[in-house]
């Protein structure tokens, strides 16, 4: 970036934009101590302190009370949010929906995360005789659906914990998850795949497949399910023919959304 060689930068607004950028380009790394920030921003530590201390008093950095690091703070997700929200992210997403509903021939959701829920805010039909019951508007547990898991393994397992535990995992068929530990080690090897099935655990004969949509930050701010019927979605074809095609189409919305990794 280029800046007017007549304007001076604010310092301390330069080093805490600097400091973001530690967490922004960090991978798989999401708290931060004192110490490796001064050394990774070439500051002395009673100035990240101050810092981190000041954007902890409006809620964009927080502090881990077990590890007492430091991480994005509730403050930072809600400017994503805003910004996400002028977008118009359904508008965005609508066309690339589209184009996954012309090349797999099967129904597109997009929903988001609130709550353990998923809250389904759109979709693009697919034309088969044999078609799923529309769920937009309607919400759904997380933890047995597609769309909502993808977004789950962002979660830390304190915001896991906050959510589930002591909690009646209802069991909805036969494959629904149940047990919070048997969650939380799937959630795990979605977080590495970096996608999820719904393998007829929310209705049966309902199988789903969904990729995570992510803002700049690259935490998900929603996620595209493709849906359809048990007997359609088998999983050489979910796995070969239409995740390719979700995931090409949901980078392409991330990218809009400020997404580079």
């Amino acid at each position: 970036m280029v800046y007017k060689q007549n304007v001076k930068l604010v310092q301390s607004v330069y080093h805490a934009l600097q400091l973001f950028e530690v967490f922004r380009t960090a991978e798989k790394k999401e708290e931060f101590g004192v110490t490796e920030l001064s050394k990774t921003l070439g500051l002395h530590k009673n100035n990240v302190f101050r810092l981190l201390a000041t954007l902890e008093s409006r809620g964009y950095i927080e502090q881990n009370n077990f590890t007492e690091n430091y991480r994005l703070g509730i403050g930072i997700f809600n400017l994503g949010q805003k910004f996400v929200n002028k977008l118009g992210l359904l508008k965005l997403a609508k066309p690339f929906m589209e184009k996954i509903v012309a090349e797999t021939n099967e129904s597109v959701y997009i929903g988001i995360l609130r709550e353990g829920a998923v809250i389904y805010l759109d979709i693009v039909e697919a034309e088969q005789t044999v078609r799923i019951v529309s769920r937009v508007g309607k919400d759904a547990p997380a933890y047995c659906t597609a769309i909502g898991k993808i977004q789950l393994a962002y979660a830390s397992e304190e915001e896991i914990n906050k959510v589930y535990m002591g909690a009646r995992l209802k069991k909805y068929t036969e494959n629904t998850i149940t047990s919070l530990p048997e969650l939380k080690k799937h959630l795990k090897v979605v977080a590495e795949k970096d996608y999820a099935f719904d393998d007829e655990e929310f209705e049966e004969s309902v199988r789903c497949i969904a990729v995570p949509v992510k803002d700049y930050l690259g935490v998900p701010v929603a996620a595209l399910s493709v849906t359809g019927p048990a007997c359609r979605m088998d999983y050489d074809r979910m796995n070969n023919q239409i995740l390719p095609v979700a995931q090409k189409y949901a980078r392409e919305i991330s990218k809009r959304l400020g997404y580079h990794g």
